[in-house]
């Protein structure tokens, strides 16, 4: 087996002597360790590498601790709740106390309803059947802003709601949202902790505080915030907060709501099936109260626990170093790119970072950016082939944004984490200056609305199909 070598980073010197400069050392190896660290790569042009996960954004790696709890309970895995036998009692207990661990996690209020679902899209699709209705209609619309992914924007149109265009700045955007609060009819501010395009955290203690000062709840989409912050929802006053597992370096798809019982107790049950009901008849059916009331059928057991799992994990991390780690490893690839010429790095807010702009006082490990001639998915491909970079491309599922960004097309998303290091970013840059300076090394066409390199060779595990991954792929094209 081979591996291929890298330019120096651009604008850095060499690639060693930025990894034992004193500002990014702090990321030189990854801060905790996860399952895949070290799986090789193969390259079009031959041999392999180390694959340099910067997809953390779209689903972060399992952390190795998760991976060992799983395999340690899973002999144990059975049905849960109803089940007299050894294994589901345990089941039973495991995926219980996994509410607890959640709950202590976001430091949520003792009465605090802990549900868990398929991830965050199903738990803001939960809420949204959990509005206050009177007389058979909503006492209130759902407000929320035009950067929203597509989590925590679709679910609110199918109840009243009306949007608002962030302003160029953070502090402009919290004044056009008291305005529209202050109008009266708002139920329900619904916001993101940190956008999952550009990386940007918003203000969430005082979005909370505007809501409320106006007679609204809020809830925060923190599917991108929660592997990156940790979040008290009792301090900032939230009262809803949904995330995911699979973002949270936790396997299997679990997500979870957390929040205040009273609308969620009188809503809409989620799931209508076993487990949610206290008594069912053949043409009528009187639902319960608490988390069961949305869970219907067998629950998600492995994936609820394994969320629980690294919650801890992740609570368990020194945040002075776990900030540290991250900030360094942006800080070197937005300054990297921005030396690159044709490369430009994207955000919403002129103000976030606005003291230490590129430190990473107000992002978290996303980087967005574009490179002046080529498709967005292009570079993707080149990158995976050519360098065995994995980052995302497309519209993100948050196309109101990407227009109003510019980037209708789409752009590329570097995004990082505990498992990450300064080599990863090096890497990526040292690609880009490559496609800049000499262009694609390999030719490459579109295949089901993916670009992929023609006459692909490349090997894949005996297990896996040995064809790129563009079957059912969905392009998020530009459409009018």
């Amino acid at each position: 087996m081979t591996t291929a070598t890298f330019p120096a980073t651009p604008g850095f010197g060499s690639a060693t002597e930025a990894a034992l400069s004193d500002r990014f050392a702090v990321a030189g190896q990854p801060l905790a360790a996860v399952t895949g660290a070290e799986i090789q790569a193969p390259l079009i042009q031959g041999g392999h590498v180390r694959y340099a996960n910067l997809d953390y954004g779209a689903s972060a790696p399992a952390l190795s601790v998760v991976s060992a709890y799983l395999n340690e309970i899973l002999p144990y895995y059975a049905s849960v709740h109803r089940g007299a036998g050894y294994a589901s009692q345990i089941s039973t207990s495991v995926y219980e106390n996994a509410r607890n661990i959640v709950r202590e996690f976001v430091s949520g209020r003792a009465d605090d309803s802990v549900i868990f679902t398929r991830n965050t899209t199903d738990s803001l699709n939960l809420l949204a059947g959990c509005l206050p209705v009177e007389n058979g209609r909503h006492t209130g619309e759902v407000l929320y802003l035009d950067i929203e992914h597509h989590a925590n924007l679709l679910p609110w149109q199918t109840v009243p709601h009306r949007s608002v265009v962030a302003a160029p700045t953070i502090a402009e955007t919290l004044e056009k949202l008291r305005g529209q609060l202050a109008d009266g009819g708002v139920s329900l501010l619904a916001v993101t902790g940190a956008s999952n395009v550009t990386g940007e955290i918003l203000p969430v203690r005082a979005l909370a505080a505007l809501a409320h000062e106006y007679g609204a709840r809020i809830v925060v989409d923190a599917a991108q915030l929660a592997p990156h912050r940790r979040i008290d929802i009792a301090a900032d006053d939230v009262d809803y907060l949904a995330f995911s597992g699979h973002k949270l370096y936790a396997p299997f798809g679990a997500g979870v709501l957390v929040g205040r019982p009273d609308w969620l107790d009188a809503g809409t049950p989620h799931l209508a099936g076993g487990g949610a009901v206290s008594d069912a008849r053949l043409d009528t059916v009187s639902w319960t109260t608490g988390p069961a009331r949305h869970e219907g059928g067998s629950p998600n057991v492995l994936g609820a626990a394994a969320l629980a799992k690294a919650t801890q994990v992740i609570a368990a991390l020194d945040q002075t170093q776990w900030h540290a780690h991250e900030n360094a490893i942006r800080s070197f690839l937005v300054e990297g790119l921005r030396r690159i010429d044709g490369v430009t790095v994207h955000q919403i807010f002129a103000d976030t970072d606005a003291e230490d702009r590129g430190q990473g006082a107000g992002t978290i490990g996303v980087v967005n950016f574009s490179v002046e001639g080529y498709d967005a998915g292009l570079v993707a491909a080149y990158l995976s082939a050519e360098h065995g970079i994995g980052l995302r491309d497309g519209r993100f599922c948050a196309h109101p944004l990407l227009k109003r960004l510019g980037l209708p097309s789409g752009s590329l998303r570097a995004s990082f984490g505990v498992g990450s290091r300064l080599e990863d970013a090096q890497r990526l840059l040292a690609g880009i200056q490559e496609l800049r300076q000499t262009g694609l090394g390999w030719d490459y066409v579109v295949d089901a609305g993916r670009w992929v390199p023609s006459n692909d060779n490349r090997s894949y595990p005996h297990w896996a199909p040995n064809t790129p991954g563009t079957a059912g792929a969905a392009p998020c094209a530009e459409v009018d």
